[in-house]
């Protein structure tokens, strides 16, 4: 357990007045929808014609400021991920409500892989021997729960909080908040999860959201910490990986028509940076033909020339023409390792179990290339924390896999790089995602 802390305060005044992209995640029903219609209505984000419009019962309906979907209203869960924007005095927010649903598991992975923190909420009331009941015989946190803590901690989300909600509802929410509390940092501990805070939270009646909870209750769950939008306002946003050697996966070609452009009526070669910066004289590998050039001019977002750094988007005009397509990446010349060969984690997502010799397509950047499952080295079991022998994958299940490719890439693992170290496998006949690869 540790507590997220800035390295200075001109590093805290330049994430704070960048947007926050966090989720919330946990099991079904665990409150997730009206948490994040609580922070809208508290913070002042929400207009009084988007308030009328999610009544319901002569009440107002939270989950329903995030819920749009017509399913997702009739049945009253989360299916699609739905994004949300607000702001305080503070700083700016983007908000994603990730489904907690097993089925849409893929749905969730996908809003934590661009997020900056997870808020992680658990139901006290579906916990028995947290409220005392006598018939309580298990002090285990629900499945999809940990299944969520787990997924965003492998993709790398830096902030963690758990929110313990509906305490309002459960009679000694003291003592209830003190064992989820144990438990929640007994499993983050033995997963190796650092966990940003563990707040007590009312999403419904609006206690420790916004305001503090001593505000309205005071000495509630015998916490005096900060709310838990107060935490959100105070957590470092991801940085980029300006560190590593430069990689550049390139999205889209352009050709100018004259030579009275700014490239000179040579190609444009626009995408992100992934990893390192850019800037002219640099010499670059093309990848997968292995041309060689160097970087003539680089353009940023609004076609000035300048440098650019990793996570900003560029374009980039070399100073010969080299076969380059959408798919190809450009790399700094001889500092990447290129392999066939990978060992990831996968978040399996199929409804289809995963079986070794199975080949699919795996995208990684923007290129597509067939990757066979060469074995299956074991699976987790998210109870015990346990790393099991397993012939194959269930949907939802986190496993360690080996995987042949059809050619080469240049790859750097996940823990060092978000897209040098990520690919997502394709199923090649109904097209559906089937998996989130992680490389170790």
């Amino acid at each position: 357990m540790s507590t997220a802390t800035l390295d200075n305060t001109a590093t805290a005044t330049a994430d704070t007045q960048t947007a926050l992209r966090f989720i919330t995640c946990g099991s079904v029903d665990d409150g997730k929808s009206t948490l994040i219609g609580r922070l809208l209505v508290d913070s002042k984000s929400v207009l009084l014609d988007q308030l009328a419009g999610v009544q319901r019962g002569g009440e107002t309906d939270l989950a329903l400021l995030t819920d749009g979907l017509s399913a997702e209203r009739e049945q009253g869960i989360t299916i699609d991920v739905a994004y949300r924007y607000f702001a305080t005095a503070n700083r700016k927010f983007i908000i994603g409500d990730a489904p907690g649903h097993e089925q849409y598991t893929r749905n969730m992975v996908t809003a934590a892989s661009s997020a900056d923190a997870a808020v992680v909420l658990v139901d006290a009331t579906k916990l028995a021997w947290a409220t005392g009941a006598s018939d309580a015989l298990s002090h285990d946190l629900l499945a999809q729960t940990r299944r969520h803590t787990l997924l965003v901690n492998l993709l790398r989300v830096p902030g963690i909080v758990f929110a313990v909600n509906k305490l309002d509802a459960v009679t000694e929410a003291a003592g209830a908040f003190e064992r989820i509390s144990a438990a929640l940092s007994s499993f983050a501990a033995a997963a190796g999860v650092r966990v940003t805070a563990i707040v007590p939270v009312s999403a419904l009646k609006g206690w420790n959201v916004v305001e503090r909870a001593e505000t309205h209750n005071p000495g509630w769950c015998g916490y005096k910490g900060p709310s838990l939008l107060e935490i959100l306002e105070s957590l470092p946003v991801t940085g980029a990986e300006t560190t590593k050697p430069f990689a550049f996966p390139v999205q889209w070609v352009e050709k100018f028509a004259s030579s009275a452009d700014t490239s000179q009526g040579r190609r444009v070669f626009w995408g992100r940076v992934a990893s390192g910066g850019v800037q002219p004289g640099q010499g670059v590998t093309v990848l997968p033909s292995g041309q060689t050039a160097r970087v003539a001019q680089v353009l940023d977002h609004a076609r000035h020339p300048k440098s650019v750094l990793a996570g900003h988007s560029a374009g980039i005009v070399l100073d010969r023409e080299v076969d380059v397509s959408r798919g190809d990446w450009l790399l700094a010349t001889d500092t990447f390792k290129l392999s066939r060969e990978i060992s990831a984690t996968v978040a399996w997502m199929d409804d289809e179990p995963l079986v070794a010799g199975r080949t699919y397509w795996a995208l990684h950047g923007h290129r597509w290339i067939k990757a066979r499952v060469k074995r299956i080295v074991h699976r987790l079991d998210i109870n015990t924390l346990a790393e099991e022998p397993a012939t194959q994958l269930e949907p939802n299940a986190i496993g360690h896999i080996e995987l042949a490719l059809q050619e080469a890439v240049a790859t750097l693992p996940y823990v060092q790089a978000r897209i040098l170290g990520s690919m997502v496998l394709v199923d090649t006949a109904s097209h559906k995602t089937s998996g989130a690869v992680l490389i170790r």
